[in-house]
Order: C-alpha cells, then structure tokens, then sequence
C-alpha cells in the first residue's frame, strides 16, 4: 500500500500540482521558451503556495552520475532554489522520462524524492494519493518489463560506465522516439481502457481517497471515480500549460496564461 504523509495546511495557502514539462524537449530553443512559463507561473502562485507536488516527467531526461547532471535547465532550478529558500515545500515524483532521479535535489535542496505512488493527508481530512502514472493499471507489459530494466541497480552502473556526452545523447533519442509513439493517445480520453482510470477505481476499493492525482497522460480530466472520489491528470506543458490547486477540501483543474 502507498505510504502516507501528512501536510498542515495554513487556511490562506494552497497546495499547486503540476507534471509533464518536459524540460529539453523537443529541442533547448522551444524547451527554454517553455522553462521561461514555468518560472512566471512559479513566481505567479509562490505568495499562495504552501507546497508545490512537481508529479514526473519534469524533464524529458534526467540522470545523475557521481559529479554530472545534464546541462541546462538552470532558470528553472534556480526559482526552484529561491521558493525552497522562502519556505515552500515541494515534492519531487520520478516520471518515464526522469526516473534516473538519486540524490541531487534532495542533497541540494531537501526536496523528497518518491518513485511509487504516495497518499497525503491535508489537516488530517482530505485524502490524495499521487504518482506519475507510468506503469500502473492494467496492460502496457512491455514498459513494464523495460522499467524493470531501467531501474534495476545494474542496468544504472553500466550506463553510467558511458560518458556523459554519450549517456546523455542515447538517452534524448530513446526519449524523442517514446514521445512520438504516444502521440497519438494524448489528444483523447479513452473511457474504460484508460488505464491509470482503471487503477484508481481498483484502488479505491481497497482504500478510500478523495482525490487521485496523475500525470503521465498528457490529457488533463477530472472525473468521478466513486461518490467523494475524484481521479484528475495534470495534463502537460507543451500546449495548455494546465495544473491543479487545492483550496480547503477541493481541488480545482485549471491552465495558466503567461
């Protein structure tokens, strides 16, 4: 079962969710264009923000090795830094694109790391559970078996036995092609063989959530699962730029215009 954590939540802040930025994707051009939203919107809801859930696929590839972190991305993790320094919380989940993610913000900016799905309790009420939403529900073996790969401890010493320039360079191929495979099912909801729908209804048979919170999908949706139980999916941030909020006990689905 996911494991749980608690948040106080002031009664004049809100708790932000977002995923699927993509950070370098398609090309460092269109990507900084992007990078520089994601900074407005940042400096737009930080006065409001109590913590920020950051829900995977922050970047379209992400991999530590001992002394290296790929290039770019600086605008980004420097706001990052400034919010970290101001007192807001964030919450970093590992997505299919950057599940390579070990030490690095948490060394340098204290901010959790999690690579499965995790419930939070807000004032001991309301009940989330989040994660990116790679992987779960049924079907999609073929990931499954690869992020077994991916993940295994081996498989990660021998990558990192590449030189970065090489690592990096194999991996943003991998990424572009697993993008473009996908395209075709972002545009639409699919009903019941919405897998990550799926998921969230068996596990609000086991366990009662008011909310499930995924990215993944790239298809932003808010919809019932069960009475009091809502699944909603972040969208993205190539085109419509959508998140979603929690004030008191509702969460609100919502884009942002820069």
């Amino acid at each position: 079962m996911p494991n749980e954590h608690h948040i106080e939540l002031p009664a004049e802040k809100k708790i932000f969710f977002a995923s699927d930025f993509h950070l370098g994707a398609p090309n460092p051009e269109v990507s900084k264009q992007r990078e520089r939203i994601i900074v407005q919107w940042l400096t737009q809801i930080q006065t409001n923000a109590h913590c920020i859930f950051l829900v995977g696929d922050i970047f379209d590839f992400w991999f530590e090795y001992k002394y290296v972190i790929p290039k770019g991305f600086i605008r980004f993790q420097g706001k990052i830094a400034e919010l970290v320094d101001k007192g807001i919380q964030f919450h970093l989940f590992t997505g299919n694109h950057d599940l390579w993610m070990f030490g690095y913000f948490t060394q340098e900016l204290g901010i959790p790391i999690y690579t499965t799905p995790q419930t939070f309790i807000i004032n001991n009420k309301t009940k989330i559970l989040i994660g990116h939403g790679d992987g779960l529900g049924p079907g999609d073996y073929n990931y499954k078996r690869i992020k077994k790969i991916f993940t295994n401890p081996l498989a990660q010493w021998l990558f990192k036995q590449l030189h970065p320039d090489w690592g990096v360079a194999l991996a943003q191929f991998w990424s572009s092609k697993s993008r473009a495979k996908n395209a075709h099912l972002e545009e639409k909801f699919l009903g019941e063989r919405e897998q990550l729908w799926q998921y969230c209804k068996a596990q609000e048979q086991k366990k009662h959530h008011d909310f499930y919170i995924f990215g993944h999908r790239h298809l932003a949706v808010d919809i019932e699962i069960a009475p009091n139980s809502r699944y909603i999916n972040l969208g993205e941030w190539f085109k419509r730029q959508s998140f979603a909020y929690l004030e008191n006990t509702r969460i609100y689905l919502t884009t942002f215009q820069p």
